[in-house]
């Protein structure tokens, strides 16, 4: 059957009998109703001869030569001959004006940074050195931290090219970390040490003004007075300045602080070889970052290259959790994550058409725990989010109540619940209850004024403003794991974990039982 991608044999002697009379492959294929690729697939397969433009014509090679003699930019000349940038590089090198470089690309990027670089470190801020090399500070603050951006993510920039040892030099005095890297002191610019920054920065007088009255034995917070400082900018400053030999030197320490603030700084775990290894060790054998900064202090207690903060520790995690990597990443992480989760205060907007009492309007009662009555709930939600259970926790006491949603966790069912639940308590333990934004809660009116027992909202993505219910939710997981059909419990099932749960002792209630609490506040003897 005929088609598109095989014509037939008229289609076929129209295309060439078009081409014998010059015309082009394209201009013969759209005249015929060919596809481009058909087209230049039959011109090759009856061995036709294909017209092949360079330029539009020869008086239009003329002018790209003529302004390329005068000097003009290559892409300059393109937009102005109104023509493809490979043509005007072909004839910029036929006429010798244009050189290949050897190296290839990234050593002509290479020597870019380095134009860049060199006026960073002698003073000149991010912005007017950008301006000056005519890049926006965007790509700026990626040569700042050697990244290149590669397709939609960012990778570390590799030099080449005979500017690979400049560019090397001047990332090195950018990387620079007190005690990290082995760098003199004396490379520091002129310039910067003597250009003022700011007043919050020990200026080059002060220090000498410490040295003087340090030596005399005057003490910290007496210098700290005199300069009008905080005594931890002096006792930091002759700590942190010192040289080799364990003197404060007002010329020494000011260079020290310079070199000190150029940025960007090289992580400290990417300075020291043998510190990530020691850390993908410790991931493997499922310690946290913290508690691996942590044993590190202790195990190196006189070596601080092998001392690293626990940020620093997910920072690395984050930045290079990629491929492979990024698996085993995941796999020795306890939550599993491999990117950082936002923190960041969201806007606002009404979830509900009732309005929301937010946690800010909450009484301050509530906050101290020192009156009983006062709730948190949430929802712990099974596999595929199509089955829940809700939570119930007292605040004061932790005493725990299990909400049971077999059919639905919609509005309706999950208010029925936390009416029905509610409803057993004692008008002294109906204070208030603190939920999510969750849509499950769009009833809280109707709630409210079924059991008058008030309602108060936290902030979108702010769970640790009902920390006590995290926490629960955290432990009735050893019953009901993630990923699991919840429904397929029953109300008994429910009691009964509630109860395993009440009469468990709690280090924060003196190893009291949250139902002993209970019990004792409502004058029974056990529960």
């Amino acid at each position: 059957m005929e088609s598109r991608w095989d014509p037939d044999s008229v289609v076929v002697e129209r295309f060439c009998s078009l081409m014998q009379a010059g015309s082009s492959v394209r201009a013969a294929a759209v005249s015929v109703g060919l596809p481009h690729s058909v087209a230049y697939r039959l011109a090759r397969q009856l061995d036709v001869e294909v017209r092949r433009y360079r330029v539009t014509s020869s008086e239009g090679s003329e002018r790209i030569s003529q302004l390329w003699v005068a000097g003009w930019a290559l892409m300059d000349i393109a937009r102005q001959c109104k023509v493809n940038s490979s043509v005007v590089y072909r004839i910029g090198i036929e006429l010798g004006l244009w050189k290949r470089n050897p190296h290839g690309r990234r050593a002509a990027a290479t020597t870019r940074r380095c134009g860049y670089l060199q006026l960073r470190v002698n003073a000149l801020g991010r912005k007017d050195a950008a301006s000056v090399c005519g890049i926006n500070q965007r790509d700026a603050l990626d040569i700042d931290k050697g990244l290149i951006k590669l397709g939609r993510q960012r990778v570390a920039f590799e030099p080449d090219g005979p500017d690979k040892a400049l560019y090397n030099r001047l990332m090195q005095v950018l990387e620079y970390v007190d005690g990290r890297q082995s760098l003199p002191i004396a490379i520091v610019p002129q310039a910067r040490i003597d250009q003022r920054i700011s007043p919050r920065y020990l200026s080059i007088e002060e220090r000498e003004l410490i040295s003087d009255v340090h030596h005399q034995g005057v003490g910290v917070r007496a210098i700290a007075r005199r300069l009008n400082r905080s005594p931890g900018t002096i006792s930091k400053e002759l700590r942190r300045n010192q040289d080799d030999f364990g003197l404060y030197l007002p010329t020494h320490a000011h260079r020290k602080s310079v070199l000190r603030r150029f940025r960007p700084k090289k992580r400290k775990i990417d300075s020291v070889p043998a510190l990530w290894p020691t850390v993908m060790d410790m991931l493997r054998e499922k310690l946290s970052p913290e508690q691996i900064a942590g044993r590190l202090r202790k195990d190196h207690p006189g070596d601080d290259t092998m001392h690293v903060c626990t940020e620093t520790i997910y920072q690395a995690l984050f930045f290079q959790a990629k491929g492979e990597l990024k698996k085993e990443i995941a796999s020795c992480l306890r939550q599993g994550r491999t990117v950082r989760k936002p923190r960041g205060q969201r806007i606002a907007r009404n979830r509900f058409i009732d309005p929301m009492v937010m946690i800010s309007d909450r009484p301050a009662e509530v906050e101290d725990r020192a009156v009983p009555g006062h709730w948190e709930g949430d929802l712990i939600l099974g596999k595929g989010n199509k089955s829940a259970i809700g939570t119930l926790v007292e605040r004061t006491t932790r005493y725990v109540m299990l909400l049971h949603l077999p059919d639905s966790h919609d509005a309706v069912a999950v208010r029925n619940a936390l009416v029905k639940a509610i409803g057993t308590l004692p008008n002294h333990l109906k204070g208030s209850l603190t939920w999510d934004q969750g849509s499950e809660m769009a009833g809280h009116k109707s709630f409210s004024v079924a059991t008058d027992c008030p309602v108060y909202f936290c902030d979108p993505g702010s769970p640790w403003q009902r920390g006590t219910n995290e926490n629960t939710n955290g432990l009735l997981r050893q019953y009901f794991p993630k990923g699991t059909d919840l429904s397929v419990h029953t109300e008994h099932d429910l009691e009964f974990v509630a109860m395993q749960l009440n009469r468990r002792p709690r280090k924060t209630l003196d190893f009291d039982t949250p139902a002993e609490r209970m019990a004792a506040l409502l004058g029974l003897s056990e529960i």
